[in-house]
């Protein structure tokens, strides 16, 4: 099994920035493209970022386009998302995830393609 361990979350106000990093445990880590989604509260599941396992390829929401950008360092095993000019409807709870395929330059938003979760950290942007 796969530890995901988002960190970094919290309370800003609209136009500021976060950074959030998601710390994987295993051996296997860099040979995964990586997502993160995000929940609000009586809402589905969105998919926000992913990122190939050698950092050729990134995918981004139209919605959040332009605004956060998706990094990992493999030598930490840890994914970034980091988060510019946040907007109240940017709340959510952001989760990272592990991707089913190995070696893959091949991105999905669909949250079935991912096998492994964290537990998410709460974003809250205040208007």
């Amino acid at each position: 099994q796969v530890q995901l361990v988002e960190s970094g979350g919290g309370l800003v106000q609209a136009g500021g920035s976060l950074r959030l990093s998601c710390a994987a445990s295993g051996r296997t880590f860099s040979r995964y493209a990586m997502g993160w989604f995000r929940q609000a509260p009586g809402k589905e599941r969105e998919f926000v970022a992913a990122i190939s396992w050698n950092v050729v390829s990134t995918a981004y929401a139209d919605f959040v386009k332009g605004r956060f950008t998706i990094s990992r360092d493999n030598t930490k095993n840890t994914v970034y998302l980091q988060m510019n000019s946040l907007k109240p409807e940017d709340t959510a709870v952001y989760s990272c995830a592990l991707d089913r395929s190995y070696y893959t330059q091949l991105l999905s938003s669909n949250p079935e393609q991912y096998n492994y979760w964290g537990q998410g950290t709460q974003v809250t942007v205040s208007s």
